[in-house]
């Protein structure tokens, strides 16, 4: 399964501390072994799944699609303006 992360996914990765992007790709590899880890979305975001995790008792998301055999990484961070941001980035 080949992975394409979005600029704003790397560039949030690069800017974590170390035991984040640790836990990160940890994630990464979660949706690779079951692809259907995340929750599917509605509405605006139909086909987009989000994956949720807590890493210092703090809640993250990770958005991503699978299309065929991709994995689109588009955004991870906290919930704050989480959704807004990936309606802007999505379309």
């Amino acid at each position: 399964m080949d992975i394409i992360a979005s600029g704003k996914f790397i560039k949030f990765k690069k800017k974590s501390v170390e035991d984040l992007q640790i836990e990160i790709d940890n994630q990464v590899k979660n949706i690779i072994e079951n692809p259907e880890a995340g929750e599917l979305k509605k509405g605006d975001l139909k086909g987009i799944r989000v994956l949720k995790f807590r890493f210092n008792n703090q809640l993250f998301l990770l958005s991503y699609e699978i299309i065929e055999d991709k994995v689109y990484l588009y955004t991870v961070g906290t919930h704050e303006n989480f959704y807004k941001d990936l309606k802007k980035y999505k379309y």
